[in-house]
């Protein structure tokens, strides 16, 4: 029996997302949830609202809380997610938007969110 994974893990989701980039993008709680929550708004979102958005759904939305969850947004999630192509960044307005590539997430986010909810 040949158990070489080698080309089901480096295999191109159909919208040429690696297969290893999409599960890494889902890891993360605060990255999946930040993509589902741009998979329900059209157009730019502002990082604000995005991490208050991610204080409220973890509890306390504290200033701190808040603070701490925009550091870790800005230097860990959002080089991901704009490096995979999925996100767009405008640092100038402060906004984040969904790129087309992000569709290929859609049928596993909307499993995610439904797991997550549990």
């Amino acid at each position: 029996m040949n158990t070489d994974t080698t080309a089901v893990e480096h295999a191109d989701t159909d919208a040429g997302l690696p297969t290893d980039t999409v599960f890494e993008l889902l890891l993360e709680d605060r990255r999946r949830y930040t993509l589902y929550y741009l998979s329900r708004k059209i157009g730019a979102v502002a990082l604000d609202d995005v991490v208050d958005r991610l204080a409220h759904r973890e509890g306390a939305p504290t200033r701190e809380r808040r603070e701490e969850i925009r550091l870790e947004f800005h230097h860990t999630h959002l080089p991901k997610l704009t490096e995979s192509g999925v996100v767009a960044h405008d640092p100038a307005a402060e906004t984040i938007e969904r790129e087309p590539a992000a569709r290929v997430l859609d049928s596993y986010l909307e499993l995610a969110f439904v797991d997550d909810l549990r």
